[in-house]
């Protein structure tokens, strides 16, 4: 009922494109398996109409036609869909954060396991590491890393990164509280920089999808940031249902900036750690 009225405040052309989208998105459910019904509205519309654009088609339908028809087609769709910005220790405040408030309460624990989820390419996983090897416990703790996209899992587990970038990193590594200089953690070849293999030796790169994929272990930190804005409520709930069950008593949990736990159903199973950095620990 709530979708009709929906649709009957739009106008002819947006109640059509309204419904190009429904049924583009069942056809890759359907056909390929992967459901983005439920991710947020405004976000999927968007990538859809640039790569209508891109493929230099007239319409949505006519996009659905191509993707189950050529996978290429569906390959480029899906990296649209695909979230990858990320950075090495982006938003410095979170990972200081971690170093000074967290890690002092978790370096008693016999082993640590944490989850980065949407990893992306690997910065922030590589990131991770370095704080937790600076502060003696990289070699107890276990990283798993998961993103919904093959393409840059590959590259996350190459380790090597454009020598632009480095500048960038050497800051937000400084404010994050690093205490090396950070270029020891990589070797420069050529127009790339490529991080240190001990580096990788406790993080494990696998495919995850958080919509259809169910909890695989039991974590004492879960990093989910900038992910769940993608989604719509049902799937954040749904989401934050995976984590929880995916967390360990007195577990934390991080999010992105724009995100919260205090008005979703598992709202009430945490306690704020850092509010600011949106840091939280799961107490029931």
């Amino acid at each position: 009922m709530q979708k009709r009225e929906n649709l009957q405040k739009q106008t002819p052309s947006q109640v059509v494109e309204t419904i190009e989208i429904d049924l583009l998105l069942e056809a890759i459910f359907r056909f390929y398996g992967y459901d983005f019904r439920n991710y947020a509205r405004p976000f999927i519309q968007r990538r859809i109409l640039q790569r209508v654009q891109k493929e230099n088609l007239t319409s949505i339908s006519a996009l659905q036609e191509k993707i189950l028809r050529d996978p290429i087609v569906m390959n480029g769709l899906f990296s649209d869909f695909s979230i990858n910005v990320t950075e090495m220790f982006r938003d410095p405040s979170f990972f200081k954060s971690l170093r000074t408030n967290l890690i002092p309460l978790v370096k008693d624990y016999p082993e640590i396991r944490i989850w980065h989820v949407g990893c992306s390419t690997g910065e922030e996983v590589y990131s991770m590491a370095i704080l937790l090897q600076e502060e003696g416990l990289y070699e107890k703790t276990k990283i798993y890393a998961t993103d919904i996209n093959t393409s840059v899992l590959e590259k996350a587990k190459k380790g090597t990164f454009s020598l632009a970038d480095m500048q960038l990193y050497t800051k937000n590594y400084l404010l994050a509280g690093g205490t090396r200089a950070f270029s020891e953690y990589y070797q420069v070849v050529a127009d790339q920089v490529v991080f240190h293999p001990d580096l990788q030796k406790n993080v494990v790169f696998a495919e995850h999808n958080l919509v259809t994929d169910s909890s695989f272990h039991e974590f004492d930190m879960i990093i989910c940031r900038n992910v769940l804005i993608y989604f719509n409520k049902c799937l954040q709930n749904d989401v934050h249902q995976l984590l929880y069950e995916s967390l360990s008593l007195s577990g934390f949990l991080g999010l992105g900036k724009r995100e919260g736990i205090r008005f979703t159903s598992y709202g009430t199973c945490y306690e704020e750690f850092n509010q600011a950095e949106r840091l939280y620990r799961k107490f029931k």
